[in-house]
């Protein structure tokens, strides 16, 4: 017999974490979309820097003690929010010349950050062992995956070319392949993200190439799906494994 308490959902990050990744991933999954497939990308990255800002802002009111946000830059060695600040910072600082300069390998290289952004936003996730929810190998592709979807389906309110529905699609296809690959390791129930981000949006892309207004619509629906996706993992799905213990010791009789 175990004994021990159930496992409880974690209350230390609340919709404003949630944000972060939400905000953060679909607006770094933009600067990528623009930077591969956008003729005038400009705008797109405007957008995508309001839109990372607008996640770290999120996260920043969650901080009890604001002022000693800066602390966040001091571990680079062992912590990948840490690393995920230097990269905002990197990524805002070649974004933001690039709409200043307009200079063409500026805005590569802010892709190359916004990369590596998400990529320090997954890892977060993958740290914290005590959540199986989060811990699973399966949710870094997971969440990168989804801020790329979520980018190209972004990008989609910008340009409807045939190069950009392509792109979506590809993107699409594989959240859904990151998506069946963290269900079957992490066992977590859902099947929304799979029916409404996969099935409907690559079904309103098709139909782009024919009706182009159905492009935003499709570009909606992905991000929809990876916002939802998100959201329940970090508010709703983030429960701790607890304890158990299957021996207790036993004080002998006199």
């Amino acid at each position: 017999m175990s004994y021990g308490p159930r496992p409880w959902q974690q209350t230390n990050w609340d919709w404003r974490a949630a944000a972060n990744f939400m905000l953060g991933g679909t607006g770094a999954g933009l600067v990528i979309a623009a930077a591969l497939a956008l003729p005038a990308p400009r705008p797109a990255i405007l957008v995508a820097l309001l839109l990372i800002a607008g996640g770290l802002g999120a996260v920043w009111l969650e901080i009890g003690r604001k002022l000693r946000a800066i602390h966040v830059f001091f571990n680079p060695q062992t912590s990948w929010m840490t690393r995920e600040s230097l990269a905002a910072v990197i990524l805002f600082g070649f974004g933001i010349s690039y709409l200043v300069i307009n200079e063409s390998w500026m805005q590569h290289a802010a892709a190359l950050a916004a990369l590596a952004f998400v990529v320090c936003q997954a890892r977060i996730l993958r740290a914290a062992k005590g959540i199986p929810a989060w811990r699973a190998p399966e949710s870094v592709p997971l969440i990168v995956g989804t801020a790329l979807a979520e980018g190209a389906g972004a990008a989609l309110l910008f340009d409807a070319g045939t190069f950009m529905l392509s792109l979506s699609g590809l993107a699409v296809i594989a959240r859904a392949l990151a998506w069946t690959r963290y269900l079957s390791a992490a066992k977590q129930p859902g099947r929304g993200l799979m029916q409404l981000g996969t099935v409907a949006a690559l079904a309103l892309l098709l139909a782009a190439y024919y009706v182009p207004p159905a492009a935003p619509l499709a570009g909606l629906v992905a991000i929809a799906a990876g916002w939802r996706f998100k959201y329940v993992l970090v508010t709703r799905a983030a429960f701790n494994q607890g304890f158990s213990l299957p021996n207790l010791p036993v004080r002998g009789s006199r």
